[in-house]
Order: C-alpha cells, then sequence, then structure tokens
C-alpha cells in the first residue's frame, strides 16, 4: 500500500526494518521533504531503540531480567506497552503483544529467511483453510500456554512488570504508533501537510493536497488493486498473511498468530485494510480481523470502520462505510 504520485507533493522513500518507508510533503520545498524524513527518522530509531525484540540491545530485550521483578521504564517504552495493552483490551485478547516467546518458537527472527511476500505462482503456498489453525483440532493449545498472557503484564506509570517466560512483541502496534507519531513530528517541524507510510501503515497530518491524499490499496500484485482518497488526518493499514512469511518444519508460516493456539491464524483473508483516524486504531483491527477470520466482516460493520477484505479467492468483501471519501 503506498502513496500515490500527485502534483504539488515531494517524496522521498528508504528501506526501514526489513520494509520501505515513505514520507510525502505537500509542496515543492526540498527543504520542508528534509525536515520532514529527518523526524521521521528520529521518531523510528527512538522506537526501535525501545522496543525492537530484534535488537538485544533494545531497552526491552536488554533489561528483560529486570523487568521481570519490575522496574521504571522510559517513557518511550511505556508508551508504546500501554498503547499494545489497550490494543488487547479493546480487541478481547485477539491482538495480543505476549506472544514473542511464541514467535520465536515458530522461527520469526532473523536468524532465518523471513520474506517479504510469498509469490502467488512457482512456489507452494499457505494450507488449505480447512487445515488451520492447528489449535482447532488440539493441537499445540499446551504449548502455547497463550490466550490471556498480556493480562500478566503489569503497567504502572513508567514502572513495568513482565512475567518471566514472556517476551513482548509490539509489531503489530509499534509500527502503526511510530506512523502516527513520525506524521505528527514532521507536520510540526514544515508546518506542511505530511504523509508517512511505514511499510504500508499510513498516518497523515495537516492539510493535504487538493482532492485528499490518493493511496493506491493493493497487498500484493497478484490482488485486485484500488485508489482511495484519505481525507486530512487520517490513517490506514493492512495485516496480511501474504507477506512476513518463513517455513517451519516444511510447513509456511506467516505473522499473525491466533492467540489461543499460538499458531498462525487461518488465511480465510489474504489481507485486511481499514481506515481509521489513528494508524493505531486501524492496525490494531485489520491485525485482529486476520485472526476472527470470517466473522470480522460483522464485527467491523458494528464498529462502523471502512475495511476492506481480499479472500483466498482474491475476493473482494467491504463494510458499509468503504470507500473512503
Amino acid at each position: 500500500m503506498t502513496a500515490v504520485a500527485a502534483p504539488a507533493v515531494l517524496s522521498r522513500s528508504w528501506d526501514l526494518w526489513t520494509t520501505t518507508a515513505q514520507v510525502v510533503v505537500r509542496g515543492e520545498d526540498p527543504r520542508a521533504l528534509d525536515a520532514a524524513e529527518a523526524e521521521v527518522r528520529r521518531v523510528t530509531d527512538e522506537v526501535e531503540a525501545a522496543c525492537s525484540r530484534f535488537r538485544p540491545d533494545s531497552e526491552l530485550m536488554r533489561r528483560r531480567d529486570d523487568l521481570v521483578d519490575g522496574c521504571e521504564v522510559s517513557e518511550a517504552l511505556a508508551g508504546l506497552v500501554r498503547i499494545a495493552l489497550d490494543a488487547a483490551a479493546a480487541t478481547d485478547g485477539d491482538v495480543d503483544p505476549a506472544l514473542g516467546s511464541r514467535m520465536i518458537s515458530l522461527g520469526y527472527d532473523l536468524a532465518r529467511p523471513i520474506a517479504p511476500e510469498l509469490p502467488d505462482a512457482g512456489a507452494p503456498g499457505l494450507a488449505p483453510v480447512s487445515s488451520w489453525p492447528l489449535g482447532a483440532r488440539g493441537h499445540d493449545r499446551d504449548v502455547a500456554g497463550s490466550g490471556s498472557r498480556w493480562r500478566g503484564v503489569v503497567l504502572d506509570g513508567r514502572r513495568l512488570r513482565i512475567p518471566e517466560g514472556v517476551v513482548l512483541d509490539l509489531g503489530a502496534t509499534a509500527k502503526a504508533a511510530a506512523a502516527d507519531a513520525a506524521a505528527a513530528a514532521a507536520h510540526r517541524a514544515t508546518g506542511e501537510g505530511v504523509l508517512v507510510s511505514l511499510g504500508g501503515d499510513i498516518a497523515t497530518a495537516g492539510a493535504g493536497p487538493a482532492g485528499g491524499w490518493q493511496v493506491l490499496v493493493q497487498d500484493v500484485a497478484a490482488d485486485p488493486a484500488q485508489t482511495v482518497t484519505l481525507a486530512d488526518g487520517w490513517a490506514i493499514a493492512t495485516s496480511s498473511t501474504r507477506r512476513r512469511r518463513w517455513e517451519r518444519d516444511g510447513t509456511p508460516m506467516h505473522h499473525i498468530l491466533d492467540p489461543r493456539w499460538g499458531v498462525p491464524a487461518a488465511p480465510v483473508w489474504r489481507s485486511v485494510t481499514i481506515a481509521a483516524p489513528t494508524c493505531v486504531t486501524a492496525n490494531t483491527w485489520s491485525t485482529a480481523a486476520v485472526v476472527r477470520g470470517a466473522r470480522a466482516v460483522a464485527d467491523l460493520e458494528a464498529l462502523r470502520l471502512p475495511a476492506r477484505f481480499v479472500d483466498a479467492s482474491r475476493r473482494v468483501v467491504t463494510t458499509s462505510p468503504w470507500p473512503i471519501h
């Protein structure tokens, strides 16, 4: 999912977190683009230093022993954990930040190749939907030991306690929170309308170009595409079962786990895209929708969130507030 080129905007992209960062600034002043990029890099560096589980020197990983008994943490880490716990509570635990150890046991780490996306031709695909999840057939439930482990994480102001054996993985919310914060910071620094995309987690701040921000919604090249208009200050995010893939014992895996069973969620949806006033809200509910499967359409309809689902046969299903205007 990317911003579409438009007149009277400047754009820049770079590699970030095994994906791509993009910043778009309204106007034609290259100094504003430089300032916006600097703010996006500053915010993303701060988020990575606070909570990346892929960096042993991040605050979250470096202080793991201290966190078992509880300790004061930085405002940055406390804020990111608070966002993750709020997402878990809002989704009844479907977006669970306490699945890091399960992610590691399944092989989602930097020690093995993680594919940006899974090709649709010439390569093995996911197992049939009817065979997922393993937990539905009674497998792996005890091994996963998840369900509501996030409730054991206690945050009181800046004092954080994480039970022994629990590894936080804030991926479902931290990237979106970074997009929200980076867009706001870039707008403050430039005074211009700004769009920030971090691997397809898109946030905007300030007044956009005439006609609104144009965003191409398409997860992978084989999927149906649609260009939508994103209003000033709104955000949009996509969660996918076709990206961030790896194999474990010859079985294809993806990175969105069903917390009830501790295995990748059944790929009912190839992707789910949601628009909301913040990127955190959009990403929280797009992730929950992948976990919930078919019932997610009714759930998001009830929440009045604009949502676009692409199913296993590439059929598009939307809630009534979609398309975005």
